[in-house]
């Protein structure tokens, strides 16, 4: 029988959006890091994942590649299995897997593939140190960069046609300063900021 997860070793592990979706290719990668239990089953990590970066749409398959190639995925939804290629992310856990140094790949929604680079970073992590608590489930513990949303939405009911409203009050403020960094949105091919304090892209 599976231990629990508070009985088990723990790790430090980083998450990197690579892009997907009308996202197209990000840079820079906005990240996470996890502390993460050896004894987490591959599905409730793609579940904090998920969670991490802001996903509400949760209808969509997802799936992890291992670094021998092999897929860790959702066998509920699946018909024709393969056992020498997919393994169950129900029932396996990092700890079977995974060891320190391990480079391997998670994918959500599996039409619009966003891809995520991720890497066990270092084992023997102490969670109380890092959190302060004992979790149940995989916590960011630290993070970066902005995370796009799935469709593409700047705001609530953006069909792609209506125009962006306008804010409620003086934004930012009266004669402002122009921004320091802007990002420019490219669907479908990537997004990039410029730093205009440096005159140079982040690319």
């Amino acid at each position: 029988m599976t231990r629990r997860a508070s009985d088990r070793g723990w790790w430090s592990v980083r998450v990197e959006l690579i892009g997907g979706g009308n996202a197209g290719e990000l840079w820079p990668r906005p990240g996470r890091l996890f502390v993460v239990s050896e004894a987490h089953t591959f599905h409730v990590f793609a579940e904090a994942i998920d969670d991490a970066f802001a996903r509400w749409d949760r209808s969509h398959l997802h799936e992890f590649t291992l670094p021998d190639g092999r897929r860790v995925t959702e066998f509920r939804y699946i018909e024709d299995i393969d056992p020498d290629r997919e393994l169950d992310a129900d029932t396996l856990t990092l700890g079977e897997l995974l060891q320190a140094g391990d480079e391997f790949g998670y994918t959500f929604d599996l039409g619009d593939n966003w891809r995520h680079r991720c890497r066990v970073d270092g084992q023997d992590l102490d969670p109380r140190r890092v959190l302060g608590t004992v979790p149940d489930r995989p916590l960011p513990y630290w993070g970066w960069g902005v995370i796009p949303d799935a469709y593409g939405r700047l705001f609530d009911g953006d069909d792609g046609q209506t125009p962006i409203p306008d804010p409620d009050e003086p934004w930012p403020w009266a004669n402002a300063p122009e921004p320091s960094i802007v990002t420019w949105h490219h669907p479908g091919h990537y997004t990039r900021t410029r730093n205009h304090a440096t005159d140079r892209y982040n690319e």
